[in-house]
């Protein structure tokens, strides 16, 4: 028997998850499934007006920020803040687990 299997065994190796990470999970899930449920009913009782759409890829630490339709730029504008304060809550959360690992 190795070192990792012993590890293993013992579970000594597992991650503890907080229930904040799931509560986060579940919160972000509702907004979600909410955010659609309000664009579906916005389509129902105001469509045939014009459509607009962005959207933010992150391909690593990159933002890729596109949008189509009149109101574009503000999707845009909107998708840019958001990726930014992304990347900031990144940084700042893993600075912390540094501080926290030491």
């Amino acid at each position: 028997m190795d070192v990792g299997e012993e590890n293993m065994e013992s579970g000594e190796d597992c991650v503890s998850v907080s229930g904040r990470f799931f509560l986060l999970l579940f919160l972000g899930f509702v907004l979600v499934v909410v955010g659609v449920f309000v664009v579906l009913v916005a389509a129902v009782l105001y469509g045939g007006g014009s459509v607009s759409g962005g959207a933010v890829i992150f391909i690593g630490p990159f933002p890729i920020v596109i949008g189509a339709g009149p109101d574009a730029e503000w999707l845009i504008l909107v998708g840019v803040i958001i990726a930014v304060l992304s990347l900031v809550v990144f940084f700042v959360m893993n600075r912390k687990m540094r501080r926290f690992r030491v």
